[in-house]
């Protein structure tokens, strides 16, 4: 995991190295002080010497100035560097991410990666940066500090090993237990984010639905739960300040009672003895920052290691060693196909497909709602592989293409219809980067969306809303046809993409693309018979099984589901669900 993580410094690697060397100098200004200040006590007070003073307060001036400046520089390279490592870790998960398969993103969920992308990297970007300006600072002041007070009084010294040893055992003991806490606390982040992703997404139903009370109740006890782990884990956290202090209050009693019998025995200086008071501030104060930098990295530990589950995630999609990289046409052969999301499911989603389609045909695919059509669609363009058998596109397994031409040539409009904030033209060139303007213009009059695109004033350089919330279903639809059309596919594949069209542009859509398409592949997906009664076979799904493939007049006569639903949409019933 560290070794995963300290990749991602990259660049920022002098600024790493560069703040331990000024928080060290820093440290080593602030040991010389003291030593000083007992110089002026002993040698100038007591001498009544203004010159000597004067010259050892110039001198602590200039170690307060160097120490101060090398604070700065400190912490400067320390921001710079922490800032870089969260920058770098976004983008690798975020680059790692878009090279997913969806069952990859199925095992992280959508929230999930948002609160790994977000909350995670914050976490350990602040545990980076007092890693980088306290972990090398606090021990080596702590130590040169210890150095320095042995060096003066041992006898006084052996108070402040003793408080470092109980300071650190009950810090210890502390961090353990807080540790499992803050390992419990943001996975709940996942649920939190989940609930704002899915209230914020759906506001408009919650809104038409009057539901604001019932996802405030939902959002709270998301929000309940992690209030609950902190609570637990911060009261943990919590004794150690108030050790700390008692332990500080302790030590500076017992140097006071101690130390001041050795003054007045004149074993002890008096500026030794502020001296000594001086370190022994410094070495619990150290000691309280690395306490802090436990804390910090036991909250971090859980962020970091989900961070690192994301960079070192290998999607369960990969090229071939030697991929095709042409399809020599739209033919579809699928050859005993089984397949489940996941490997522990008792029952497949799809099985034992066997079917052969013809490049250039339009095959209709109608069936009820679970019975596992957009599943079937989904393993052609490798959006999922197959557990069992074989998917041929062109006379070669999809599993030997390169992965970005298959999905280019292989155009799937999905069921759940998303475009991107900026202009139509932007979101049309999603299908292919280069087109002209022509193109796109002639992609969407294929698609019948000139008809809508024409009336807005801005016309093709409409701004369109994230998600598309300034269109309508049907202009969305007709939208992500076109953009699928400019990829000038082999397979096209529309997944109920006209649900939201009327039915007279429904048809003005599929003879558009029988003209214009007459060599392409189309799959259409579709609750309505008349949709694709005219296409050249239609497939009726049923469980994860063909459970018939014809013509329409085929199907009339030898398939009970289909004719139930033809006859109960032509008797004015269009839910293909309520007659199956």
């Amino acid at each position: 995991m560290i070794k995963t993580l300290a990749g991602y410094v990259r660049e920022y690697k002098r600024s790493a190295i560069v703040t331990p060397v000024f928080m060290i100098f820093e440290v080593v200004m602030e040991m010389i002080i003291p030593l000083l200040m007992a110089a002026i006590i002993d040698r100038g007070v007591a001498n009544k010497d203004m010159g000597f003073i004067l010259k050892i307060g110039l001198i602590m001036l200039v170690c307060a100035v160097a120490g101060l400046a090398a604070g700065i520089l400190g912490g400067k390279y320390a921001a710079k560097a922490s800032t870089g490592f969260a920058r770098n870790l976004r983008k690798g998960m975020f680059d790692r991410i878009q090279t997913f398969s969806f069952s990859n993103i199925d095992k992280f969920s959508t929230a999930g990666l948002v609160t790994r992308l977000t909350t995670d990297v914050t976490n350990v970007q602040n545990a980076f940066q007092m890693l980088l300006r306290m972990c090398f600072r606090a021990p080596v002041s702590l130590v040169a500090a210890m150095v320095m007070a042995f060096l003066i009084s041992p006898r006084m010294a052996m108070i402040y090993v003793v408080a470092v040893l109980v300071l650190g055992g009950v810090v210890a003991i502390l961090m353990y237990f807080a540790a499992k806490y803050f390992r419990q606390a943001f996975p709940k982040y996942d649920e939190l984010n989940a609930s704002v992703q899915e209230n914020v997404s759906g506001i408009r139903v919650v809104k038409a639905y009057v539901r604001e009370d019932f996802e405030n109740k939902k959002f709270q006890k998301a929000s309940e739960g992690i209030y609950r782990i902190f609570v637990k884990a911060e009261g943990v956290v919590a004794w150690a300040m108030p050790v700390m202090m008692a332990t500080i209050y302790i030590s500076m009693l017992l140097l006071s009672w101690f130390g001041g019998k050795l003054v007045i025995s004149n074993e002890l200086a008096t500026g030794e003895l502020m001296s000594l008071f001086t370190y022994c501030l410094n070495i619990l104060m150290n000691l309280m920052m690395l306490s802090m930098i436990f804390v910090m990295l036991t909250m971090s530990e859980p962020s970091a290691r989900r961070i690192s589950e994301v960079l070192t995630e290998e999607s369960t999609i990969q090229n071939p060693p030697d991929p095709i990289v042409t399809i020599p046409d739209g033919s579809i052969e699928f050859q005993n196909v089984s397949f489940s999301y996941s490997a522990t499911s008792e029952e497949p989603v799809l099985k034992n497909i066997n079917l052969k389609i013809r490049s250039g045909e339009t095959i209709g695919i109608i069936g009820g709602t679970g019975s596992s059509k957009t599943s079937f669609v989904n393993l052609i363009s490798r959006l999922y592989d197959v557990n069992e058998g074989a998917i041929l596109v062109g006379g070669n397994d999809v599993r030997s293409y390169e992965l970005s031409m298959l999905r280019r040539k292989v155009a799937v409009v999905l069921q759940k219809n998303l475009l991107f904030s900026g202009t139509i033209y932007d979101n049309l060139r999603w299908g292919n980067k280069t087109a002209t303007d022509e193109e796109c213009k002639n992609a969407a009059k294929l698609a019948c969306a000139d008809e809508f695109i024409e009336n807005m004033p801005d016309k093709y350089e409409t701004k369109v809303e994230r998600g598309g919330a300034n269109l309508s279903g049907g202009q969305r639809q007709r939208l992500c046809i076109a953009r699928a059309l400019l990829s000038d596919p082999k397979v096209l594949i529309l997944d109920d993409s006209t649900s939201a069209v009327d039915t007279a542009t429904d048809a003005k859509i599929r003879k558009a693309l029988a003209t214009e398409l007459s060599g392409t592949t189309k799959l259409i997906i579709t609750q309505r018979i008349s949709s694709v009664q005219n296409a050249d076979r239609i497939i009726v799904m049923e469980n994860g099984e063909i459970n018939g493939v014809g013509t329409h007049e085929e199907l009339l006569k030898t398939n009970v589901i289909y004719r139930d639903v033809y006859e109960s949409q032509t008797n004015g019933n269009q839910d293909f669900d309520a007659a199956s």
